[in-house]
């Protein structure tokens, strides 16, 4: 008996964040019905509320800019940074996704969405073979007035509510410190003024970028579901056809007649999945609430392989101070001069200025050496010269205050005290970090030594512009824990984004992209964006794939610095 159809599309997409508008407005362009799928009230996922750039080398804006970069140095980079990390990281992968940037790009600019380049942001390893600066892209501020009502539902409300770029955020750090930092500061601040005077509701980043993709996709016709989440995925002859979906409280089956794309974030907040692929509860991750795994698990029921399930998009966080709040993700704070990171012995254990994912990593690896608490200690003149994302609202200090996470004392032996940290070995150590500060050198893990680390740094700060003495009081401690802005595993998937079995083989009619599937970085993080820009690229791919068409210009044969 043949199956009865509650609604038919081309395309069915299961999420709303990047990488499912990605897949969405792709199919839509090539002419084809598409629905997407959001198990939440609220759409855009973790994209929304992230930085918003994406890692894309050999970008259409970067040759408009004579920005040298070419297909041979982006894949020499990719080799040297992720190098042999398993099935979701291989050549063939990494390939498709340099080829696959200049398309999305140019198909995405096409409908509408006005990208900038962060000109200043480098790759996370610029200094290895084919490392390079500038190769991050984000979207200008969007007003969200043009899309209606639905910014009422996006979660992107919960990330930064202004219209600030990359490049503003790293100079606003020091808006208090530098005559650069307090003018982009004005900047920033004109900016919002100028929008309001004109009827505008501006926003930045994350929030940016999925209501850009939001306002392509209703303008095509695509059908966005709320509170529709995914309960099966449905097979006939072998092929996945459609899914089995709950909309308000009734199960509704939709046909996929083309394909469905798997694009529903990680899980993030799955303890039981943490705690057995990872040894965490997840309380300290950054992503989306909604991200909890089932469409993974509905994945592997149907004999989807796995990869890379304990890993994550690691980095050093502020760990919730109430049961219901949010863990703080520290990017420029642990950079800035005079601060360091100390484990529960008072000892620091790796640069503090490094990529976050390798933080995050250096995190989990010691504390399997070192049990116990880790501490961000700082000297007042953090807390006077540097935004700390952390510390704006004086609701959150008294909460985490209360927690025991938040700690200021008088004296550095008062705040070992406070932080049961030894006052002879934090001394020492603060002792040791001082001198390195005064040379510029610092000689156990080379903070500063690194452009990535300069870029989150201050200038002012001299010899080193990441290093500052710590002896000024009063002080304070803040605790860090191995935080993540979202898992890295999920289903492996080919150089068309289609999701395979353990023994290579292809599920016909199945595609996944973004933090669904395991991710093409491996075990790193090669740039800013590392996320975010395979997630939009192989969203696109897997639409291309599935509908047949192609790329609307072949790559150019020589690389962008001969044009």
């Amino acid at each position: 008996m043949d199956r009865v159809w509650d609604e038919e599309f081309d395309v069915v997409v299961v999420g709303t964040g990047a990488a499912a508008f990605a897949a969405a407005v792709t199919a839509a362009d090539a002419g084809r019905s598409v629905v997407m799928l959001e198990s939440t009230p609220r759409w855009g996922g973790s994209s929304s509320m992230s930085g918003g750039g994406l890692w894309l080398p050999t970008n259409p804006l970067m040759e408009r800019a004579g920005a040298a970069d070419s297909r041979d140095e982006a894949l020499a980079y990719l080799e040297v940074t992720v190098g042999d990390a398993g099935p979701a990281a291989s050549p063939e992968r990494r390939a498709a996704f340099v080829d696959g940037v200049a398309d999305f790009v140019t198909m995405a600019e096409r409908l509408g969405m006005r990208f900038t380049r962060a000109a200043e942001y480098p790759d996370y390893y610029p200094e290895k073979s084919g490392g390079k600066i500038g190769r991050a892209l984000e979207v200008e501020p969007f007003d969200v007035r043009r899309i209606g009502p639905w910014w009422t539902s996006a979660r992107g409300q919960d990330g930064v509510p202004a219209p600030v770029k990359t490049d503003d955020f790293w100079l606003l750090q020091r808006a208090w410190s530098s005559p650069d930092g307090f003018g982009r500061g004005a900047r920033v601040v004109g900016r919002v003024v100028a929008g309001l005077a004109r009827g505008r509701r501006l926003v930045g980043m994350g929030a940016a970028l999925t209501a850009s993709f939001l306002e392509i996709a209703l303008r095509q016709g695509v059908g966005i579901w709320l509170e529709c989440p995914l309960e099966e995925i449905l097979v006939e002859d072998g092929r996945v056809v459609g899914v089995r979906a709950s909309r308000g409280g009734s199960a509704v089956d939709l046909r996929a007649r083309e394909g469905v794309v798997l694009a529903a974030g990680g899980f993030d907040h799955n303890t039981a999945l943490r705690q057995q692929h990872q040894g965490v509860d997840g309380s300290a991750s950054s992503g989306s609430r909604g991200n909890v795994g089932t469409v993974i698990e509905a994945a592997a029921r149907l004999g989807a392989a796995l990869d890379l399930m304990d890993d994550a998009w690691w980095g050093a966080s502020i760990p919730p101070a109430t049961p219901d709040g949010s863990a703080a993700f520290l990017v420029s704070e642990r950079s800035v001069p005079h601060s360091l990171i100390v484990d529960s012995e008072g000892r620091r254990f790796a640069n503090e200025s490094e990529s976050y994912v390798d933080l995050g990593h250096h995190l989990l690896e010691h504390a399997r050496q070192v049990p116990g608490r880790f501490w961000m200690v700082t000297d007042v003149r953090h807390a006077r010269r540097y935004l700390r994302s952390y510390a704006l609202d004086p609701r959150a200090n008294k909460a985490m205050a209360s927690a025991g996470i938040l700690h200021r004392a008088d004296t550095l032996a008062e705040l070992a005290d406070q932080i049961g940290v030894d006052r002879q070995s934090l001394q020492e150590t603060i002792d040791r970090f001082n001198g390195f500060a005064r040379t510029g050198i610092d000689h156990d893990f080379g903070r500063g030594n690194s452009a990535y680390d300069r870029y989150y740094a201050d200038p002012s700060s001299r010899p080193n512009p990441n290093l500052g003495t710590i002896e000024k009081g009063p002080f304070a401690a803040v605790e860090i824990v191995a935080g993540d802005l979202g898992t890295k595993g999920g289903v492996v998937t080919d150089e068309h984004a289609r999701v395979l079995t353990p023994d290579g083989s292809v599920i016909p009619g199945l595609y996944a992209a973004g933090n669904t599937s395991a991710s093409v970085m491996g075990r790193t993080y090669p740039g800013p964006g590392s996320t975010l820009g395979p997630a939009c690229v192989f969203g696109h791919l897997a639409a291309r794939h599935l509908t047949g068409t192609v790329a609307a210009a072949a790559r150019p044969a020589t690389p962008a610095a001969a044009h």
